[in-house]
């Protein structure tokens, strides 16, 4: 039975710390964060105990491994401190907010021989999983285009709102958008060539239209949080293959061929609590009980390395770099 940590007891620590009272080979014993009011009333929610520092907690707790859900900023600091300490480390997407953060937080994995994963639930996600199989498999032929889709308000419930300066979180792009960047990669590895166009306000980057090339195979993505407060979430994807169509819509999952009714598969539903736009924990679970049962059997990750997860992060700034780039040269078009 593994022993776990949670540093950060925000939005997504709340969606982890649910997760692991379903998980059988771990158990989750205490916390830490430095907001003590909410730290302390988290604790009790959850029946750990409450440490005024992860180094603290990890030392007094015994523990095998810890889980980052701080602000992005934070990620490399407190992973490396993790694993210099000793511990094994999940660490929410996305990774850190540059390559070279990243690259460090690779680097004391390799020099302490200690696990690190990041937290890309969308590779996770049943969903999701299922059109990498269906990808992978070969069972409608080819993939000819992928869409994907991600995009609402704002979120609002970051601790001391956080997420609105780029400074920390690095804009929607890079905070939302990420998730499809990542899963773009996780199907078809680094694209041959990626151009994007997007949007930027105070909050940086906010959102982004790209496409991406893979040989004949072309990958459109759109995504970002600068709709109306009132806006609903929205996440999607259309897959056409030589032989069929998978697509999730404004619906559940569907896969279409010629001569055949649309199959729509069943997938287990977990209900969340603790706002956002999160209901289903389902890719949360998947993902965590991939991470303890690779600590716990001795294998290593496959699903997601950190070397992909840099290689995500690194394609998700070129992106942003470009937006910005065409931005600037639109500007300077207007002033001539």
């Amino acid at each position: 039975m593994l022993r776990i940590g949670l540093v950060g007891v925000g939005f997504m620590g709340r969606m982890h710390a649910n997760v692991y009272g379903s998980l059988e080979k771990a158990n989750l014993v205490a916390c830490t964060s430095k907001h003590q009011e909410s730290r302390d009333k988290f604790a009790s929610e959850f029946g750990l105990t409450a440490y005024d520092s992860m180094e603290e907690m990890i030392t007094k707790e015994n523990l095998d491994a810890v889980d980052i859900c701080l602000p992005t900023f934070l990620h490399r600091e407190f992973t490396v401190r993790a694993l210099e300490a000793g511990v094994h480390v999940i660490c929410e997407k996305p990774m850190a907010l540059t390559t070279e953060d990243a690259d460090a937080m690779i680097a004391t994995a390799q020099t302490t021989g200690k696990s690190l994963m990041i937290g890309h639930c969308i590779r996770f996600w049943p969903e999701y999983a299922a059109l990498k199989n269906l990808v992978d498999g070969g069972t409608l032929g080819r993939l000819l285009s992928l869409n994907l889709t991600r995009f609402g308000a704002f979120p609002t419930w970051s601790a001391e709102n956080w997420l609105a300066d780029p400074e920390k979180a690095g804009g929607g792009v890079l905070d939302m958008h990420i998730h499809d960047t990542d899963f773009a990669h996780y199907l078809l590895g680094t694209p041959e060539t990626q151009t994007s166009w997007g949007s930027i306000d105070q909050r940086g980057a906010s959102h982004v239209f790209t496409t991406m090339t893979y040989g004949q195979t072309i990958v459109h993505l759109e995504g970002g949080w600068n709709l109306p407060s009132s806006a609903p979430f929205k996440h999607a994807f259309r897959a056409v293959f030589e032989r069929g169509l998978a697509m999730m819509d404004a619906g559940p999952l569907t896969i279409y061929e010629d001569g055949k009714e649309p199959v729509v598969p069943e997938f287990t539903k977990m209900s969340a609590a603790g706002g956002g736009n999160i209901s289903d924990l389902g890719g949360y679970f998947h993902e965590l009980d991939y991470f303890v049962d690779c600590l716990t059997s001795g294998r290593p990750f496959q699903t997601v390395t950190p070397e992909s997860s840099r290689a995500s992060l690194a394609t998700t700034l070129e992106e942003i770099r470009q937006v910005f780039d065409k931005q600037a040269q639109a500007a300077q078009s207007l002033r001539q």
